[in-house]
Order: structure tokens, then sequence, then C-alpha cells
């Protein structure tokens, strides 16, 4: 007997949905211009409302929004690389190397010490600490393009904070997977000369052939700039992906690797997709946690989440300081550097997956929300207070 055909998906519940989330979206979009402040944390916010155990769970595919928010990190980082060109990144790192050490030892230690005075195996404490090193370039992405600090002279430095600390992941995580699945050393040290491997080569050639490669791709034409630019980043993030490298530093470097005029219109181009799809990534984030695993574990995340901010204040203002930024300059790039986001999530679901400690999915997700909410309101505050307090150089 035959089988009967599949039900027909009924999609007009998903289309109404979808849009009334994208007209919500459009509405914390306006409010938050009104009122001058970042929109990230409404965003999150609602994701929260919207989710599992939220005020109104929505019940649109999870798996298509996931995508979304993924494209949604790739653009942000994309259009991030699109800023600065290959010898501002190479000049950068080479000089960037003593503020990822600072950055490490006070960013990463709290995250460990707080998981051994807990009780936690070694392994879970140092997942933690992965958490509280790594900054969330999505979330600082968008932040830089809000308060239209691109240019600032302190941003050359938080990226390279930033790329280090994703560079950094192309070692940790291998490193932990290998570690949680008892793999031998040999095969871990494999996957990790593969990923470094791999970065290393998309890295030279952004630095090294960044013109000659935007001149090979330019064209007078939009559409073909449009798909291009996008074909061309999600083909590399995806192959960074699949050699266990960050896809987020793939797309970053596939946009340092387009100048001249095709970076250009590859901004006009896609400056609305990554606002679209920036905003998804942010939504789904919050639709993730489940409101009721939050209040148990809130005071932890919150007090992790305050010495946490200060480290990498002090760690952020100490990387701009040794790069001869002024001191408004280098409280704007600690502020702006508080933010945890997607590597803090990937890492302790790592850990989650593996079953080491049942309260370290609620802690992270309540740790990362918290900073994900108070570090944009941070980077925003800082700004009229250095104006008021502190006096300039110029640039």
């Amino acid at each position: 007997m035959p089988e009967p055909p599949p039900a027909h998906t009924d999609f007009s519940l998903v289309f109404i949905e979808l849009g009334a989330a994208i007209i919500g979206l459009s509405l914390l979009t306006r409010l938050a211009s009104r009122f001058g402040f970042s929109t990230v944390p409404l965003y999150l916010l609602a994701g929260l409302a919207f989710g599992n155990g939220g005020l109104l769970p929505l019940q649109f595919s999870a798996d298509a929004i996931r995508l979304g928010a993924e494209v949604g990190v790739l653009l942000l980082l994309f259009m991030l690389g699109l800023e600065y060109t290959g010898e501002d990144l190479g000049n950068n790192l080479r000089t960037g190397l003593p503020a990822a050490g600072i950055d490490f030892i006070f960013n990463f230690s709290p995250g460990l010490a707080l998981g051994l005075l807990l009780g936690w195996t070694p392994l879970a404490a140092v997942l933690l600490g992965g958490a509280t090193w790594v900054s969330s370039s999505g979330v600082i992405a968008k932040v830089l393009g809000e308060l239209s600090w691109m240019n600032n002279h302190e941003t050359p430095v938080i990226l390279s904070v930033l790329v280090l600390e994703d560079l950094a992941m192309a070692v940790f995580l291998p490193l932990i997977s290998v570690l949680l699945i008892g793999q031998t050393f040999a095969s871990g040290a494999i996957s990790i000369a593969i990923a470094l491997t791999a970065v290393g080569l998309v890295l030279f050639v952004a630095i090294r052939y960044g013109d000659a490669f935007s001149r090979v791709f330019a064209h007078q034409s939009n559409e073909v700039i449009l798909f291009t630019a996008l074909g061309l980043m999600l083909l590399v993030a995806g192959v960074m992906q699949r050699l266990q490298v960050s896809a987020a530093i793939g797309a970053f470097l596939v946009g340092i690797a387009i100048s001249g005029p095709m970076a250009g219109q590859t901004h006009t181009q896609l400056g609305p997709l990554r606002d679209l799809f920036a905003a998804i990534f942010f939504l789904f984030f919050g639709l993730q946690i489940d409101p009721a695993s939050l209040p148990p574990v809130l005071p932890l995340a919150i007090g992790l989440g305050i010495v946490t901010a200060l480290t990498k204040m002090f760690s952020g203002w100490w990387a701009a300081r040794h790069a001869g930024i002024d001191t408004a300059g280098s409280l704007r790039a600690g502020a702006t550097l508080t933010p945890r986001g997607e590597f803090s999530i990937v890492i302790t679901g790592l850990g989650v997956s593996a079953g080491l400690e049942p309260q370290l999915g609620p802690l992270a997700a309540a740790y990362v929300l918290f900073l994900a909410v108070l570090g944009p309101l941070l980077a925003r505050a800082v700004e009229p207070l250095s104006a008021r307090f502190l006096t300039r150089k110029p640039a």
C-alpha cells in the first residue's frame, strides 16, 4: 500500500509570525532611535519575551531563524572588514600581541576561578574561562556602526583585539573538542594544524593580494557586485567552518580583502541586508534562552558580569593606551569590548552537550545576556562622560 503524501505545510501562520516579528523589530528600532540608545538590548529582550517560556512564544521554524542569525553574524563581520585594508590589519596584528596577552590573562582568569570555586571539574572551569575571555564581534560591530565610531582612532585597536581573539579560537575550540571526546593527541594536533593553516592562508591573501583580488572581481553592475561579494563571503565562511575555524573570521577577512571602488559598492548593496539579518541574530539569541532558567543563576551571572566588564574595560583601555590612543579613546575602546556573545555560547555549548555541569548552560546564557545588554549601554554612556571630563588630543 503506497504511503500517504506528506501533509501540506500551512505557511500562512509562519508568514504572519515572521511579518509581526519584523514589524516589531522596526518598532524597537524606532524606539531606540527616538531615545538615542542601542537597539541590541531591545532585540535581545524581545527574543527573551517571544521564545520558549516567554510571554508569547512564537512557533516558526527554529532552523530558518538560526540560518538567518548565522548569516547576520557573517554580514556584520564582513561589513566591518570592508572598513579596513589588508595593510591596516597587518599593522595592527603585528603590534597587538602584548594587548592580546593582557586581554587573555585578565578576562580568562575570572571565569576559570569561579568555576573552580563552584567545585566544577577543571575542564568545565576552563570552558567558563573561555566564555568570559572572548568579546562578541557581532554585538561590537553593531555598536560601532550605531555610534558612528568606525573611523575613530581607537577602532583599529578594538578590531585587532577581536581578530586576535578569533584567531585564538582557531586553537582553543579544536583543543577543547579533543579533550571532551578523548581524541588522541596526534589527531588533535592535526585538527589544530589544519585550522591554523586555513586561517594563515586566508589572512595572507587578504593582506598581500587584496587589491589584485578586488580588481579581478570588480564590475560596474551593482547586481554582479552583490552576488559576487555575498557568494564569496558565504563560500569562504563555509570552508573555514568546515576546517573548525570561526566562519565569522572568514567573513571578516573576505571583507578586508575587498578594497577600492568594489568596497564602496559592496557596502551600499549589502548594508540593508546586514541590518535585517543582524537584528534576526540578536532576536534569535534571545529566543534560545528559557527565562525560567535564569533566576537561579542570575546573582552569579551579574557578579561575574560586573567583574569581567571591569577587567575587559581595563584590558581594552591598556591596549589603546599601548597603541598611543588618548585617554578618552582608550575608555571608549574598553567600554566597546565589554559585550560577550556568540563565541561564549559556542564554548559553553560544547560543555553542555558533553554533560559537564548542569549550571554551565544557564549561567553562560544569563552572563552573556547581561553583558550583551550592559555593553552597548556602557559604550554609549562613556562618550559624553569622556567628552565632559577628559581633554581629547588630536588623532
